[in-house]
């Protein structure tokens, strides 16, 4: 009688240990560098405002550097965490994360909070429906 043949398993090294998140699934690199790409886009495009043609100073520099590492830390947890989410809290995450972005960013300007806030609030709520559209349409 013929033997069966052993399967090859794959064996686990140090570092592909040091790839997995908490979680237990590998995080691509990828869904590292698009929020790490899009935190340095908006600290940087906060601190263009913030200068307003002026000369830069450290404050800039810190609102630069805290609102970019703010913003790459909520994308990239709302990113890796959002399957655990049914499709309505999933769109009003995304909604609530473009709405309050763009509003801070407006504020930075110079315009009143209440317009700040409205058009945070509408932008975030044109977020919330186009994602939820697309959650809707394309899962089962």
């Amino acid at each position: 009688m013929a033997a069966h043949a052993a399967v090859p398993t794959r064996q686990r090294t140090a570092s592909s240990r040091r790839q997995t998140s908490p979680g237990g699934r590998r995080v691509s690199p990828a869904a590292v560098g698009v929020p790490l790409v899009l935190g340095i886009a908006y600290g940087s495009y906060a601190q263009f405002i913030a200068r307003s043609g002026g000369a830069a100073s450290y404050g800039q520099l810190a609102l630069a550097l805290i609102s970019g590492a703010a913003m790459a830390l909520l994308i990239f947890g709302l990113h890796r965490f959002q399957h655990v989410l049914p499709r309505e809290p999933r769109a009003a995450a995304w909604g609530v994360l473009v709405g309050g972005s763009i509003g801070f960013l407006y504020s930075l300007t110079g315009h009143s909070v209440l317009l700040s806030a409205a058009i945070g609030l509408g932008l975030g709520v044109g977020t919330v429906l186009s994602v939820f559209y697309v959650l809707h349409t394309r899962e089962p």
